[in-house]
């Protein structure tokens, strides 16, 4: 298959939206370099994009870009919200697979080596989906159940409930979505 990039196909990218988050990231970084070097060995790619945060946050993915090369910082122009940020580190993903978490570790980056293992099985998609919501009130719980729900019956294609944005993509999916 053709990857229409300028640089070379890596193993793995792990694309993280980011908005205030600079109290987060000292503690994602650490646990999502060592799943992705276990995962990949040095073949990855971490992108960090800012969504406009008015907190320290792009100075602290610029501090990570800084020390490590595999982390490559993007920092969008103002705040457009989750789903545009992650489409911009999408477009900017070099790996043959790609790893979509959020920043704030609800969801644990030491699945990855698992999902990675499903995919080694022929998977193209796999999600990371919530056995428990904790820490969430009723109202969001009944919103999310009720957004599945809604899902399933409107869409074409079946989503797992309580899967959230945490997956692993083939780069074959990722480029039917760019």
């Amino acid at each position: 298959m053709d990857f229409p990039l300028s640089q070379p196909v890596l193993a793995l990218s792990i694309v993280v939206p980011c908005h205030n988050e600079a109290g987060a990231i000292p503690l994602l970084l650490p646990r999502l370099t060592k799943a992705a070097r276990q995962a990949a060995g040095e073949d990855f790619e971490i992108i960090l994009v800012n969504d406009g945060s008015d907190d320290p946050t792009w100075t602290m993915i610029e501090r990570a870009c800084a020390a490590d090369r595999n982390i490559v910082g993007v920092n969008l122009a103002r705040r457009y919200g989750q789903q545009i940020a992650l489409s911009a580190g999408l477009s900017q993903a070099h790996g043959r697979r790609i790893l979509i978490i959020d920043a704030d570790l609800q969801d644990p980056p030491e699945l990855l080596p698992e999902m990675m293992r499903l995919m080694d099985d022929g998977a193209d998609v796999v999600y990371g989906q919530r056995r428990k919501r904790f820490g969430e009130r009723f109202f969001k719980r009944l919103s999310a159940s009720l957004f599945y729900r809604l899902i399933q019956i409107i869409g074409d294609q079946s989503l797992p409930p309580d899967a959230g944005d945490f997956r692993i993509l083939s780069r074959r999916v990722l480029e039917h979505l760019l």
